[in-house]
């Protein structure tokens, strides 16, 4: 394999030519950019990435880590990351940490290692003072969907407490009163956060929570539709739901169908997220409405700006979930 002393060589210059037209230095002559881009042709020459960045103190790369890209939630995380990097003409590498400590460890690793100096991060398994070491290794790192007060100006997150809350307001004016809520099976902050704001409203109403109407699942399709047989075997009056995301709310739907029960006319569905297909499942999924591409689009101009060495923001940006009404919920019937 050729070398940067080889190209040198054969073109009769000295390494720190060949280095100032890989970089296209202004110092570099026409008539030294020519040799040294034909030697490096005959030799097919391909600079190294990781070399040139040493060179020239930059990096063409950005990274983001995820819980699992294939869940339309982090799609969207992912796209909204990706157009920032491409409107910077950078290249975006990715982790998918799974929401667990060791896949999140290895994910963040590996992307500074590729030299990523602007970071998007989407932790929910590691613990506070693990990210702000991350962060004090990589001044470029923004969290997204946590705050931590330690990285107050690092982090873009939701209010979920707040919009679960909302959600389940909106079922009691409709005048429900049994409202059924399922819950995500991950330990982490969202799912706690959830579950409280349904709590919260409830208490509100003055309507007892029961813990009865709880369940619990994987945060996708199957697991709310276990949720959904779970709660209907108990033989509990139901005319509501919280979901914890659109996906339980989709196999809660399902099972409510394969049971005869209509949607929204015997029992109201309100999911959390507004992914795509919110809008296409029967009936239409009314849904709080997580921004995340935007979100996530201002973490990445976040992470560039402190990778440019400026300042950071005062204070964390904390975002506001907002009700989608569409088809699946309708009062409750007399």
């Amino acid at each position: 394999m050729s070398t940067i002393k080889d190209v040198a060589r054969l073109a009769n210059v000295s390494v720190a030519t060949v280095s100032r037209v890989m970089n296209n230095s202004p110092k570099a002559s026409a008539a030294s950019r020519e040799v040294v881009l034909k030697a490096m042709a005959e030799l097919g020459y391909t600079p190294n990435a990781n070399a040139r960045a040493l060179v020239s103190q930059t990096c063409d790369t950005m990274g983001v880590l995820v819980g699992d890209v294939a869940d339309p939630f982090f799609g969207a995380l992912v796209k909204g990351v990706a157009a920032v990097a491409v409107e910077q003409g950078l290249h975006l590498l990715m982790g998918n940490g799974f929401h667990t400590a060791r896949q999140e460890r290895e994910s963040i690793e590996l992307l500074i290692g590729k030299r990523c100096e602007a970071l998007v991060v989407h932790s929910k398994a590691l613990s506070d003072e693990e990210l702000i070491d991350y962060a004090l290794r990589v001044p470029g790192m923004v969290l997204i969907n946590r705050d931590i007060p330690a990285l107050k100006g690092r982090c873009i997150a939701l209010n979920n407490r707040q919009g679960a809350a909302t959600a389940t307001r909106h079922l009691l004016e409709l005048g429900h009163r049994h409202i059924a809520f399922l819950s995500s099976d991950h330990a982490i902050e969202d799912a706690i956060l959830r579950l409280q704001g349904y709590q919260d409203a409830l208490a509100e109403a003055g309507v007892r929570a029961d813990p009865e109407l709880v369940e619990s699942g994987m945060p996708n399709e199957e697991g709310g539709e276990r949720a959904m047989l779970n709660l209907l075997a108990k033989g509990l009056p139901i005319t509501a739901v919280v979901a914890y995301n659109d996906a339980m709310a989709a196999g809660a739907i399902s099972v409510l169908a394969d049971n005869g029960l209509k949607v929204p006319e015997e029992v109201s569905v309100v999911g959390f997220d507004d992914i795509i297909y919110a809008r296409y499942l029967r009936p239409k999924l009314s849904t709080m409405r997580y921004p995340v591409e935007l979100m996530a689009a201002q973490a990445a101009k976040l992470a560039l700006q402190l990778a440019a060495g400026e300042s950071e923001a005062v204070q964390s940006r904390i975002y506001t979930p907002t009700l989608i009404n569409r088809h699946s919920v309708a009062p409750v019937r007399s």
